[in-house]
């Protein structure tokens, strides 16, 4: 079954740049592990929610905002889409993400198929 992970940053917290997530061994490790088992199906890293544009339409007219669409105390980071057997095992991968463990949080969906 396919879920999406998405990786969430507290607002306000340190957001990892590529080189930076290349020197920690929490992601190197965790990398490495979803790549031997072939977990991860895609994903990607997001640039800093202050880097967002919201689009809302009010009839005929396109309103755009800076900066992400909610108020809330963390962000989308980036998102893994992984395949597993079920969410068990969804959530044993999800609790090994370095997001999870550095005050951040995953969030696990499943996937339309």
């Amino acid at each position: 079954m396919k879920y999406a992970l998405f990786l969430c940053t507290p607002v306000g917290g340190e957001e990892p740049g590529p080189e930076e997530i290349a020197d920690d061994p929490r992601f190197t490790s965790y990398l490495q592990e979803v790549r031997d088992r072939d977990l991860v199906k895609g994903g990607a890293r997001l640039r800093p929610a202050s880097d967002a544009t919201t689009v809302r339409v009010q009839g005929d007219e396109v309103l755009l905002s800076d900066g992400p669409f909610v108020e809330s105390k963390e962000y989308v980071a980036g998102i893994d889409i992984i395949e597993v057997a079920d969410l068990d095992e969804a959530i044993a991968l999800a609790s090994r993400h370095p997001a999870a463990l550095g005050g951040g949080s995953v969030e696990v969906r499943p996937l339309w198929e």
